[in-house]
């Protein structure tokens, strides 16, 4: 990334905020599809999400990977793994807008990295660094406060939250392009969601029909809603660093929750205010950690680009001093420089150990993730 020039990194730069940017304010979309349901706008970003994506591929002359997926059941089984959950995501996500619950919907999408972070540990068995453990502790503690907050838990930032984070991991496994990956979901969904769309029409319940043409549209744009800022972010990915990415993903929920207070003027009590508060901390505990592990290894990095260019100079004077040695008759000197003392340890340069555990870069998305 860093030999990018600088108008790259600037249209990039561009690209992420338009993508966050449209994830964060995407909760004005949605109360525009009124009076349709939840499940009959899901039902249509199901369907128009295809469509769109058909013409991107088409456009871009891109199916060999299909082939390829058909030929895997395993991949293509985690593909559907990531078409169910991911579906849950955006349908509790359109119903908590929809219904008055926009501030809470983005406080998953606050805590999404730290679900992801304790899903890394409980699953994949990572080691954490103190600062990341304070982290979740602080987190889980955001939590119970919330729950005394709402007098419930925060069941739909939770639910939020881990679907988003079940949908990344699957994701990572399954390794797939952004568009490919939305094509291969969205064609897994887009039986059930015509069906269901049908079976609306059927009964007359149904509101694409009925609402008038601005309606029909407003629907048929979700697919737009939600491929465009796909599109956006990845263009963003090939040309910044992940490090400021896993910065710019704050900004969508910082989006909504502005919207969720200063726009559908929802209540927030001191007690959610202190909830968000620890979030937030949590969050500036993780963000200090990343940053501080992806200099630190950079600096392993710039070592190890050096290492090879010193081993080659050393092979070479041992090499000299074993064959100078062959024709004394004396004991072949070892490979590498004698330690300075005799009898002294010798001490091997090393770099530091980075634990393993979550990327350097603050969880967040990936290139091929589908937001809200």
């Amino acid at each position: 990334m860093a030999g990018k020039p600088k108008g790259e990194q600037h249209i990039g730069l561009l690209n992420g905020f338009a993508a966050y940017g449209m994830w964060g304010l995407v909760p004005l979309f949605w109360p525009l599809l009124k009076p349709a349901g939840a499940a009959e706008i899901l039902a249509h970003r199901m369907v128009w999400s295809l469509a769109v994506v058909g013409v991107a591929l088409l456009v871009r002359r891109r199916w060999a990977w299909a082939g390829e997926l058909l030929r895997r059941p395993r991949k293509l089984g985690l593909i559907t793994i990531a078409a169910a959950v991911i579906t849950v995501n955006w349908g509790v996500y359109i119903w908590s807008v929809n219904s008055g619950h926009v501030v809470e919907a983005s406080l998953g999408y606050f805590i999404n990295p730290l679900v992801t972070i304790a899903m890394g540990v409980l699953i994949l068995k990572e080691r954490l660094r103190p600062v990341q453990w304070a982290a979740v502790g602080v987190g889980f503690a955001a939590v119970l406060v919330l729950t005394v907050g709402y007098g419930r838990p925060p069941w739909i930032s939770l639910c939020l939250a881990f679907s988003f984070a079940t949908y990344g991991l699957v994701k990572k496994k399954v390794n797939l392009g952004g568009i490919e990956s939305l094509a291969a979901e969205t064609a897994i969904q887009f039986l059930p969601a015509l069906a269901y769309l049908l079976w609306l029409g059927s009964t007359g319940d149904a509101t694409f029909t009925t609402e008038g043409s601005g309606h029909a549209v407003l629907l048929a744009a979700t697919g737009l809603v939600t491929a465009v800022p796909l599109v956006c972010f990845g263009a963003a990915a090939i040309r910044v660093p992940l490090s400021t990415l896993g910065l710019l993903q704050y900004l969508a929920p910082v989006f909504q929750f502005l919207l969720g207070i200063l726009y559908f003027h929802e209540a927030m009590p001191p007690e959610r205010w202190a909830g968000f508060a620890l979030v937030w901390l949590a969050l500036s505990l993780l963000t200090f950690d990343a940053l501080r592990t992806a200099r630190r290894t950079a600096r392993t990095l710039r070592a190890a680009t050096r290492a090879p260019r010193t081993t080659i100079a050393t092979g070479t004077v041992s090499a000299a001093r074993n064959a100078k040695s062959v024709t004394s008759g004396s004991t072949p000197a070892t490979a590498g420089p004698a330690p300075e003392t005799a009898g002294a340890e010798p001490v091997t340069a090393e770099p530091e150990p980075v634990t393993a555990g979550p990327s350097p870069v603050p969880a967040g998305p990936d290139p091929t993730d589908a937001k809200p």
